[in-house]
């Protein structure tokens, strides 16, 4: 049973990443050094940060690089927000007594703004700020408060979180909600890797405070998930992508799972006015796949996808929910020349083969 719970602060309660990827492009540019993408950003940073200034801006001293960091990141720092469902975890385990820890390398200037800010001051027993290195406190957090390790969990967003976790021999929970990808945090071998706080609070009710691997199902009683999934085109003809953490960062369709009782278009429906905020009309059915435990998905899964084709009506305005990081609206041709998850592929394809060739005049 989880009695323990230390967290980590940024990318895992809080998002300050654009602001961390801002500040950082500052320092490079300062140095000389070419900006990076968001995308580049999540690929290369590490911690120790240390690690990423010697590989980026090794001739310069670390006062100076961080001087400038800091002196670009105050600015932004008031405007640092509580990530989704944050809170109602933090609420979820003080109902639940389990005694709650900060282990961070945010500097407690900026924590104590961003935690008042985010309505989490009150929220921990301790807190471990401005610690570059964590694996070498997590020892010492462990015996200074007679953690059990098999009762501890470590709660972070980046590989350096779960070696940590790892190092003080206590259990590890991987968040696709911060700094690094899928398969940086796969590498990393964490107990279990989930899209979002609700869902492990989920998990965790589920299975008596506990935390097993295989997110807490037994393989004899998993079953197929049924979900639904469409092409979503506009008045231009153009089709909708989203880009999703939990695809390994690939563009897909939105969509998600059936519930009980409903249709498979009402499900449809419901999932994309949530996932996007539009209304759709025209549905029609176009192929049903099997996509049994790929290694796209963040968990192995066994999914039986309903596909469709649907017109966007009403407000064409998208507003995504976090379920996705990225949309883009453009046509069939262009959205196959993107990194694909291979069941979109698999519909653009039959979509494509579908359509009538044009008669030549």
């Amino acid at each position: 049973m989880i009695r323990n719970i230390i967290f980590d602060w940024s990318g895992t309660l809080v998002n300050d990443l654009p602001g961390v990827w801002k500040a950082t492009n500052h320092v490079l540019e300062k140095a000389g050094v070419p900006a990076l993408t968001l995308d580049e950003f999540r690929d290369e940073f590490q911690l120790p940060f240390t690690g990423f200034y010697e590989r980026f801006t090794p001739d310069l001293p670390l006062e100076t690089l961080e001087g400038w960091f800091h002196g670009s990141f105050r600015e932004v720092c008031g405007e640092v927000t509580a990530l989704p469902h944050a809170n109602a975890f933090l609420d979820f385990c003080k109902a639940q007594n389990i005694r709650c820890f900060i282990l961070s390398t945010v500097n407690p200037e900026y924590f104590t703004v961003q935690a008042a800010n985010a309505g989490m001051d009150d929220c921990f027993e301790k807190c471990y700020l401005g610690i570059w290195d964590k694996r070498e406190k997590i020892h010492e957090i462990i015996r200074a408060n007679n953690l059990l390790k098999d009762e501890t969990l470590y709660i972070g967003d980046m590989q350096h979180d779960v070696e940590t976790a790892h190092h003080g021999g206590i259990h590890s929970c991987a968040l696709l909600t911060g700094y690094n990808t899928l398969d940086q945090l796969r590498q990393s071998n964490p107990t279990v890797i989930v899209t979002q706080l609700d869902e492990l609070k989920t998990l965790l009710l589920a299975n008596d405070l506990s935390l097993p691997s295989g997110l807490g199902q037994a393989a004899d009683s998993r079953r197929p998930v049924s979900t639904v999934g469409a092409l979503i085109y506009n008045a231009l003809g153009q089709v909708l992508m989203v880009r999703t953490d939990k695809w390994s960062g690939k563009w897909g369709i939105p969509g998600g799972k059936i519930e009980y009782g409903e249709t498979s278009e009402q499900a449809l429906r419901r999932e994309v006015a949530e996932e996007t905020g539009l209304q759709i009309a025209d549905i029609e059915f176009v192929l049903a796949q099997d996509c049994i435990e790929s290694g796209e998905f963040y968990r192995p899964e066994h999914f039986i996808l309903l596909n469709y084709t649907c017109r966007a009506s009403g407000d064409p305005e998208v507003t995504l929910n976090e379920e996705a990081q990225a949309f883009r609206w453009m046509s069939e041709t262009e959205a196959l020349t993107l990194t694909l998850n291979q069941p979109t592929r698999t519909l653009l394809d039959a979509v494509a083969a579908r359509e009538p060739e044009p008669i030549d005049a």
